[in-house]
């Protein structure tokens, strides 16, 4: 049996495929892993924006959603992480797929390896604008207000401001290695890794980037799921190693030091 760990799907904007052809795509990744499935984490991102009304559910994802009720019915764990992109989960996967969301990193131990999971958001040095805006977005207030937009013109707003956000970055640059001292979250890993040397393998999305990075401990591997507007990237855990794989694509760059 294989634990699966996959992130940033943004679903909801186009990319090198449509985003129904992108959930399509996804859910026959859902079936080509569901007969060897132990767990399988969502490790942030699912959504390119999203907003989790008490009554109502945002337009679209259907096939998505059925795919993992039929995985659930089929009780194979799944585990939900809020990204920066969806933070706004809150019970409605719990309650209808009986599935949990982390809005944290978590540490688990699987196998006998210890694993530190989260999208990656935040965290690491500098970043301090966003570190704020996910501070006010996490503000109950904030999102007691928000719900009382209707959703029409909610969804409207969160489309305006993630292409925004989207359209400022520099594609080439974000899609680069910069550098093991320069990638936030590696510098992360490598902190944490001093103070949490058992740790095994971190897993975190966010960075667009399939990475598989020996710390400098030479224990730990710092492990980045990459996304799935192009590069369609994931990691499977054997029980012994943890691989990144890519599915229906060729054309992908891992980076690795070992």
């Amino acid at each position: 049996m294989s634990t699966y760990f996959i992130s940033d799907f943004h679903l909801g904007i186009p990319a090198a495929l449509t985003s129904i052809e992108r959930e399509k795509q996804i859910c026959r990744w859902m079936d080509s892993i569901k007969h060897d499935a132990d767990a399988i984490y969502f490790v942030g991102d699912m959504f390119d924006y999203w907003f989790e009304y008490r009554e109502t559910i945002p337009r679209g994802y259907s096939r998505f959603f059925g795919k993992l009720a039929e995985l659930r019915d089929a009780q194979i764990p799944i585990y939900f992480f809020t990204g920066n992109h969806d933070m706004w989960m809150f019970d409605y996967f719990t309650k209808e797929f009986g599935i949990p969301v982390y809005r944290k990193p978590i540490l688990r131990n699987i196998h006998n390896k210890k694993f530190f999971i989260g999208h990656g958001d935040g965290l690491g040095p500098d970043d301090y604008g966003y570190k704020f805006i996910k501070f006010v977005f996490a503000f109950k207030p904030f999102q007691w207000f928000f719900a009382r937009l209707h959703p029409n013109f909610a969804l409207c707003i969160m489309r305006f401001f993630s292409g925004k956000s989207r359209g400022a970055q520099n594609f080439e640059k974000e899609t680069r290695f910069h550098g093991a001292d320069k990638e936030r979250i590696l510098v992360f890993a490598e902190t944490e890794s001093k103070l949490q040397p058992d740790i095994d393998f971190f897993i975190f999305g966010h960075r667009h980037l399939p990475i598989d990075w020996l710390l400098k401990n030479k224990k730990s591997r710092y492990i980045n799921l990459g996304e799935w507007l192009y590069a369609k990237t994931y990691a499977v855990f054997d029980g012994h190693d943890i691989t990144l794989k890519v599915f229906e694509n060729e054309k992908v760059v891992i980076y690795k030091n070992s």
